[in-house]
């Protein structure tokens, strides 16, 4: 048993090394080793916003911005979602994403609406903010000066509002990556 104990300690240290070898032949002729790219910014997680009243709101975001696209906002990808009910009547959305801004710990995401129960919702484009502020984040969103998520007529990309909703107490899990352009 002993033996076959160091014959296999053998070749596990001989493939370690031939392994090394390789890779450090590769950096020595220059080569290069290729480690993965962070993307440029994303926002991602899942929140209930705080309503005295006891409405259900939940955002979901699910954006990503590519390394390879750090110049483009508007090359972002991905998919946010969002319901609002209160009393069993309300309204569900999901948007396609269309842009996505972040600095530091905030992020601005818009996207055309693709499907929803919200009449005259889709086709509409909804623009969403973010302060991933750990146990405490904060939300925003477009139509909050007015009203309803089909009222938000013509809004350009990457646009929304400052993020004065509170989230629900041990609900937020938003994490932002920042983007950092070189500019």
């Amino acid at each position: 048993m002993k033996r076959r104990t160091k014959i296999a300690a053998v070749s596990f240290a001989t493939g370690l090394l031939i392994a090394a070898g390789t890779a450090g032949a590769a950096v020595a002729s220059g080569a290069a080793i290729h480690h993965p790219q962070r993307e440029a910014a994303s926002l991602t997680g899942t929140a209930e916003l705080y309503r005295s009243a006891g409405d259900d709101i939940t955002f979901s975001f699910d954006a990503h911005l590519a390394a390879q696209d750090t110049r483009n906002p508007r090359k972002a990808m991905g998919t946010f979602r969002f319901s609002h009910y209160l009393h069993g009547d309300g309204a569900w959305a999901e948007a396609k994403v269309d842009c996505l801004v972040t600095g530091g710990k905030v992020a601005v995401v818009s996207g055309v609406i693709t499907d929803s129960d919200l009449p005259g919702a889709k086709g509409k484009r909804v623009g969403v903010t973010v302060h991933d502020l750990g146990r405490h984040d904060r939300l925003g969103y477009s139509w909050a000066g007015v009203g309803s998520p089909t009222d938000t007529a013509d809004l350009p990309p990457c646009v929304s509002s400052a993020p004065f909703e509170k989230v629900k107490p041990g609900t937020g899990d938003f994490r932002v990556v920042p983007w950092n352009p070189a500019l």
